[in-house]
């Protein structure tokens, strides 16, 4: 002899288990997946550097670059989309690791295949490399490709180009 309210309170919560254990198996569904499976990036290099200047006691740098990689195996049915970006690397006397975003690009798993292979030539960057000093001019700066895999249901995972495969270029030693 159950009430309304008790049978709807075992309804409920029922259904909201049963949810939590799809999302939990859909999770894991995934676990080793971005091990595995990993873009093919053929190219990522830099093409042409456009100038290297000293504005309000920064440097800055603007650059272009080619990138060629296929994006596909890193897409599976949980995965919505991916954030692709290029980032540079340097070293300076004031801080021994530089980070630069130059470039960003989203990729939906709804896209056609040909958006998600990446072939990209003389693309300038979004994202001019800024140090915080003056410090760039003669600098060895690496570029490399890294993405953030949002999933439907789970955890975010970021990825990035296989360490020893990114390239690397000097800036000139004197301002452009």
């Amino acid at each position: 002899m159950h009430t309304v309210w008790v049978r709807l309170n075992a309804v409920v919560f029922f259904g909201l288990t049963v949810l939590l254990c799809l999302s939990i198996l859909a999770a894991l569904s995934k676990f080793n997946h971005t091990a595995h499976y990993q873009p093919i990036i053929q190219k990522l290099a830099l093409n042409n550097m456009k100038s290297l200047k000293n504005h309000g006691g920064v440097d800055r740098a603007l650059l272009s670059f080619d990138l060629q990689a296929d994006m596909t195996p890193a897409f599976h049915w949980n995965i919505k989309q991916l954030f692709v970006y290029v980032i540079a690397t340097y070293k300076t006397d004031t801080n021994p690791k530089n980070q630069i975003v130059l470039w960003d690009r989203i990729i939906e798993n709804t896209d056609p295949p040909e958006k998600k292979q990446l072939n990209e030539k003389n693309v300038f960057v979004k994202y001019g490399l800024v140090d915080q000093g003056a410090e760039l001019r003669g600098k060895e700066v690496e570029l490399s490709l890294h993405w953030d895999h949002m999933p439907l249901t789970g955890t975010l995972f970021v990825g990035k180009q296989k360490e020893g495969t990114e390239s690397a270029f000097v800036l000139p030693a004197e301002y452009l």
